[in-house]
C-alpha cells in the first residue's frame, strides 16, 4: 500500500537540539540509563522551581480561566507587560500592541508567517537559537546567517551584515541575551544595528526571553529603547526569567514606526485570531510574576546558584587541554571551541552521540545553532555544582580519547 509523506515544507527546517541523538537518549533511558541532559535550558529538571507566589496566584485564579479570551490575550496581563515596557524604555506602547502567546516559538512562527513572502530573506545571527531559522525557512522565507565573531566576545559582525543585506532582506533578528553564546550586546552594537535597519527598512527582531539571566553586573538594554522610528517586534516570556518553561506564556511588543505596519499586524492579527487565544492558566501567571520579587536577582548574584553553576562549568571546561571558552555574560549556556589542531572532528553531531552513549551525557553539537565549523558544542549548566563538576570531569575524560 502506499506510504504517507510528509509536506515537502519541511524539507529544510531543523530542530537538532530535539534531534537524532535525544532520539538516542531516550532509548537508553527505556534500557534503564540515566541520562544527564545538558541538551536543553529546562530549568524544571533541575529544581529551578517557578516562584510560590507564581503558582498560587494560578491555582487561586483557575476558576477564570474556563473559557476563551480575546486572541491578543487578557487584559490584566498585557497590561503588566505594558508597565513592563515602560520600565524598560519601550516608548508608546498600547495595550492592542502586546500580542501572548503559546510561548515565544509560537509567536515567532506567526510573525514569519504573517511578514514573509516566497523567497523573502531574514538576518539571523550564527550561532543562532535554531526555531529562528526553522520558522523562517517553514514560512517560505530564506534565512541568512551573519558572522558572530568569538574573538569579540561573540558580538555580531557588523561588516558581515551589511554585506549581506539584499533587496530581498525584510528583517534582522537579534539574540540578546544570546543563546547559545551567552553574549550581551552593548548599547553601541544595537545602535548600529538599528542604523543599518533605518538605512534598508529592515524590521528588527529582538528576541530577549533571558533579559533578567545577566552576570557580572552586565546591563541589558532593550533595542526598541533606543529609537522610535524602525519597526521593532520584541520577544519575551516566562519561561526563563521565571523558570515556568511548561506554563507555554510568552508575549511579543510591537513598537517603534507602528503607523508603517498596521497591515503586517492585521496579519498577525488574524492568525491569532486563527488559534481562538493562547492558553489561559499560563496568562494568570503573567502580572504577578512581572508584577512581584524577582527572584531571579538572586540567582545570577555572587553565591547565587546560576552565578556559580557558571563559574564552576566554565572553569573546568576551559581547564580541559583544547578547550577554550568565551565567559557568558547572560543566559543559561557555554558554547566551548575544541581547538581543531587538538580534535580534528569531521561530524561533531557523531561526537555528542559518542559522548552519550559512552558517558551518558547529552549534549548538542555547534552545527545544530546554524555555524559552519564543527568545533563547538553548547552546554547547559543548569544542574547544581556537584553533579556539573562530574560531567565536566566526564567531558574532559572523554574528549582526550578525540585528541590528535
Amino acid at each position: 500500500m502506499q506510504n504517507y509523506y510528509k509536506s515537502a515544507k519541511l524539507d529544510n527546517v531543523c530542530y537538532e537540539i530535539r534531534g537524532v541523538v535525544l532520539r538516542e537518549a531516550r532509548r537508553l533511558e527505556e534500557e534503564g540509563h540515566r541520562v544527564l541532559k545538558l541538551n536543553i535550558g529546562n530549568p524544571a529538571t533541575f529544581e529551578l522551581d517557578v516562584p510560590e507566589e507564581i503558582q498560587q496566584d494560578v491555582i487561586y485564579n483557575m476558576h477564570l480561566a474556563q473559557g476563551y479570551v480575546e486572541s491578543k490575550g487578557l487584559f490584566s496581563a498585557r497590561k503588566a507587560v505594558m508597565h513592563y515596557c515602560q520600565q524598560r524604555g519601550i516608548d508608546k506602547v498600547d495595550i492592542d500592541d502586546i500580542f501572548l502567546g503559546n510561548g515565544v516559538s509560537e509567536l515567532i512562527v506567526m510573525t514569519m508567517q504573517a511578514m514573509l513572502n516566497t523567497g523573502d530573506e531574514v538576518l539571523i545571527p550564527a550561532p543562532d537559537y535554531p526555531l529562528w531559522t526553522a520558522a523562517v525557512t517553514l514560512s517560505s522565507g530564506k534565512p541568512v546567517h551573519y558572522r558572530c565573531d568569538e574573538q569579540q566576545d561573540w558580538f555580531p559582525d557588523i561588516d558581515d551584515i551589511r554585506k549581506k543585506i539584499t533587496r530581498r532582506t525584510r528583517a534582522i533578528v537579534l539574540i540578546n541575551p544570546n543563546n547559545p553564546t551567552g553574549a550581551v550586546y552593548s548599547k553601541e552594537l544595537l545602535e548600529q544595528v538599528i542604523e543599518l535597519a533605518r538605512e534598508h527598512n529592515l524590521i528588527v527582531l529582538s528576541d530577549e526571553i533571558y533579559d533578567k539571566i545577566l552576570y557580572d553586573g552586565t546591563q541589558h538594554i532593550s533595542t526598541a529603547s533606543l529609537a522610535d522610528d524602525v519597526l521593532f517586534f520584541t520577544y519575551n516570556g516566562l519561561s526563563k526569567n521565571y523558570r515556568a518553561a511548561g506554563y507555554r506564556s510568552g508575549w511579543m511588543i510591537v513598537s517603534g514606526a507602528k503607523h508603517r505596519a498596521k497591515d503586517l499586524t492585521e496579519g498577525i492579527e488574524m492568525l491569532s485570531n486563527m488559534r481562538l487565544c493562547a492558553n489561559v492558566p499560563a496568562q494568570l501567571a503573567i502580572q504577578t510574576a512581572l508584577g512581584g520579587y524577582q527572584s531571579i536577582n538572586d540567582l545570577v548574584a555572587p553565591g547565587g546558584r546560576l552565578y556559580e553553576q557558571r563559574e564552576t562549568a566554565w572553569r573546568m571546561l576551559n581547564d580541559i587541554p583544547g578547550v577554550s571558552c568565551v565567559k557568558p555574560q547572560g543566559a543559561l549556556y557555554l558554547f566551548p571551541k575544541l581547538d581543531p589542531k587538538r580534535f580534528p572532528i569531521v561530524n561533531d553531531e557523531k561526537l555528542v552521540l559518542d559522548l552519550l552513549l559512552q558517558e551518558k551525557i547529552l549534549l548538542v553539537q555547534g552545527s545544530a545553532f546554524n555555524i559552519d565549523d564543527r568545533q563547538h558544542l553548547r552546554v547547559v549548566f543548569l544542574p547544581r555544582e556537584d553533579t556539573l563538576e562530574d560531567a565536566m570531569g566526564r567531558l574532559g575524560n572523554f574528549l582526550g580519547k578525540y585528541q590528535q
